[in-house]
């Protein structure tokens, strides 16, 4: 492998490979990558931890089902739900049990996917980045260890609840760990103005949520979702690849922060009526739009989760067309409410963002039901 050159100032040294950079100062710094270990590739991990047959038809009606809603084709509600990240296999797969017992009282109006988010974005690079990165919150990162404790997740979930689920894309290169076992991905606030984003999103044959940038800005919601639904010629993973485009990307409201760092929502009537005429001005089919409960739509007040969905499900009530547009929420959800530190060890309690604990979120589920 070639490795790159570091940048160096007249008083350090030019070196290659994966040794530490020379010590500097003042103004001396150097810059380089260091090659830790070569991961396996998506193909050698799927080998060794393939999708059982009997599951691949399970995903197979899944995705029919799921996108049967996108295309507007099933009146059919979805409720993506679920913790801020999955940190424990254990932990998680209690969750989606239980998600699947209220799935079969409510399967003939609601199609819930379970969240099972193995990255995690930090908004300053600190903290801990998800399942992927470190399999154990408390220890250093290990990277194939985490993508074997990922696809042995999401997995297991299929295998005891029959739920594919849904995880957030933070890195288009990771697709192929992924692409047979998932029926949603979501495009964080960070990563939608992202080119390979949007090119990689176009490859994909299930549906993609673009959520909204953090400055709240629609237009460059609305330019990830043109981008992600039309072809596409580009790089991807040392191959040149051509898409055909994503027919099912569509909108996801986050809410947005102002240059102050405050929180503005999205989510109400106004704003849902204005993504509905925004829509109209834009070549795109499938005119969808998620709501993220959480985030900054609820300050991250995460109790408050539960009046947002109530006044989408309103909303969507008093006006036909937020009604055929917004065909889905999302919420964070966990066993225990609220947060906890990485080390305090409570079971099914995020270590990320506080959720909304089991009661309310079962209570809840059974009221988006009663809406439609």
């Amino acid at each position: 492998m070639d490795l790159p050159f570091v940048r160096t100032d007249k008083n350090t040294k030019e070196f290659r490979g994966i040794t530490s950079p020379p010590e500097c100062s003042g103004t001396e710094f150097t810059m380089s990558f260091q090659y830790v270990a070569k991961l396996p590739t998506p193909d050698e991990i799927r080998e060794r931890f393939p999708m059982p047959a009997h599951l691949v038809e399970v995903k197979r009606e899944r995705d029919i089902e799921i996108r049967d809603v996108i295309t507007g084709k099933s009146k059919k509600f979805i409720v993506i739900i679920g913790p801020c990240s999955a940190d424990n296999e254990e932990a998680v797969c209690d969750y989606v049990n239980r998600l699947a017992k209220v799935n079969e009282k409510v399967k003939d109006k609601l199609i819930l996917i379970p969240r099972i988010y193995t990255n995690k974005p930090r908004t300053t690079g600190e903290g801990y980045k998800g399942i992927v990165s470190q399999p154990d919150p408390a220890k250093k990162p290990d990277f194939t260890s985490g993508l074997i404790a990922m696809r042995k997740m999401h997995i297991r979930a299929i295998e005891e609840t029959g739920l594919t689920a849904a995880d957030e894309m933070l890195y288009p290169d990771n697709w192929g760990y992924v692409e047979d076992i998932l029926s949603y991905v979501a495009i964080g606030a960070r990563s939608v103005e992202d080119q390979q984003h949007r090119m990689t999103v176009s490859g994909f044959d299930v549906p993609a949520g673009m959520k909204n940038p953090t400055s709240g800005t629609l237009s460059v919601m609305l330019n990830s979702i043109y981008a992600a639904q039309h072809p596409h010629d580009f790089t991807y993973r040392g191959y040149e690849v051509s898409t055909g485009g994503n027919p099912l990307a569509h909108a996801v409201l986050r809410g947005s922060t102002n240059k102050h760092g405050r929180s503005l929502p999205n989510y109400h009537y106004e704003d849902l009526n204005t993504l509905y005429t925004l829509y109209q001005d834009y070549d795109l089919v499938n005119p969808t739009c998620i709501i993220d409960a959480n985030h900054n739509n609820s300050d991250k007040k995460f109790e408050q989760q539960i009046r947002i969905v109530k006044e989408v499900m309103h909303s969507r009530r008093l006006n036909k067309d937020i009604h055929s547009m917004v065909k889905g929420v999302m919420i964070e959800s966990y066993i225990e409410e609220g947060f906890q530190k990485i080390g305090e060890g409570i079971y099914g309690k995020s270590i990320t963002d506080p959720c909304l604990g089991w009661e309310d979120s079962e209570r809840l589920i059974y009221d988006i039901a009663e809406y439609e």
